[in-house]
């Protein structure tokens, strides 16, 4: 569907202007480009619940066919290639899936061109507007406009679907709000664990799982006590699934996340993972800790981070927390009202969030 979405819309920005059409390529092939697909199979898996919910009597307008819910998921996939887009111009990133970041790509077009002017702005520039036009067309794509005809009539024209475009609605302004006070945490230098978590609970849980699981059941016509128990499944798997990124920030191998090592190090992410062991760690060795935030690394330099977060039980804390919030949200599946089948299949899902490998 995202692709037939994109056959569609990038001819018409092509007949802007060609350069408009090779931007609008350059989105595509980003958001094509691999990716976990989280937020749409939750979306698609919160649907699923809504259908099969035990006794559930559908209202006129609810949403039975799947093709709504897929077409909302592969919008969803567009507000996380906006998301990513300008993340990595946030953080300053290169690399994205073993590939260069949108921003130092334009900012290579913009050199191999020969063009005037300063080619980092100019990729920083461009970056910003392929993130804009991707957050413009997952409007489009979730109202319906520029899908194929055959599909069923725009979201908002029916009962349940209208509600879900209020869960949409805040889902977007969730996500950049997080954005915003993640930027800020780091600007401030705040390295309290109460802060990570906020930006968590916004920038992560809320738009990873607890709104895409709410809004699939809500275009199905779920009870509010689904929507409500999902929800909270959400914010459990969400949170788990950030802490688990965040080792993975530190620790992970960069072939299978496709971004340098430390990344998060380098970046000077405050995250769970750095504030618990900023917290936990005595002053010489915080202080240590403090010096290896925010900077190009030496392979000797990204060993002693990881030892000092290890060594401090930072790790070990981001581990229990991942397996109580697991067990809580699949405590909490296990009570859902929905189809046998489906319960075990979000379960199974749900424990895969929060136990990636390193």
């Amino acid at each position: 569907m995202l692709s037939d979405f994109f056959d569609r819309v990038i001819p018409h920005a092509a007949a802007i202007d060609p350069v408009v059409g090779e931007a609008a390529t350059m989105l595509r092939e980003f958001t094509m480009n691999g990716g976990k697909r989280i937020r749409p199979t939750l979306l698609y898996a919160g649907w699923r619940c809504g259908v099969s919910e035990v006794g559930r009597s559908p209202a006129p307008g609810d949403g039975d066919n799947p093709a709504e819910a897929l077409r909302a998921g592969a919008a969803i996939e567009l507000i996380q290639a906006c998301a990513l887009i300008h993340d990595d111009i946030i953080d300053r990133s290169d690399t994205r899936r073993g590939r260069p970041t949108i921003h130092r790509a334009v900012e290579t077009a913009h050199t191999d061109a020969a063009w005037s002017g300063d080619p980092s702005a100019f990729g920083m520039a461009g970056a910003i507007l392929i993130g804009d036009l991707a957050l413009s067309w997952a409007d489009d794509l979730f109202h319906g406009v520029g899908v194929a005809e055959e599909l069923p009539a725009g979201a908002l024209r029916r009962g349940a679907a209208r509600r879900a475009g209020a869960v949409w609605a805040a889902m977007r302004t969730e996500v950049l709000g997080g954005q915003i006070l993640d930027i800020v945490n780091e600007s401030r230098g705040n390295e309290s664990v109460s802060a990570a978590y906020r930006v968590m609970e916004f920038k992560t849980a809320a738009y990873t799982v607890a709104r895409p699981l709410e809004l699939g059941a809500t275009l199905a016509g779920g009870s509010p006590a689904l929507i409500n128990a999902l929800r909270s499944v959400g914010h459990d798997l969400g949170i788990a699934f950030q802490l688990c990124d965040d080792l993975l920030g530190v620790f992970g191998d960069p072939e299978q996340t496709g971004k340098p090592s430390g990344d998060d190090l380098v970046a000077g992410k405050r995250t769970a993972l750095i504030a618990v062991g900023l917290n936990r760690a005595g002053a010489a060795t915080g202080g240590e800790l403090r010096g290896l935030i925010g900077r190009e690394l030496s392979t000797d330099e990204l060993v002693r981070a990881r030892s000092i977060l290890v060594d401090v039980g930072a790790v070990a804390d981001m581990e229990q927390r991942i397996d109580r919030l697991d067990e809580r949200a699949q405590a909490t599946i296990a009570a859902l009202n929905v189809d046998g089948s489906v319960r075990s299949e979000l379960s199974a899902l749900g424990h895969r969030l929060g136990h990636r490998q390193r």
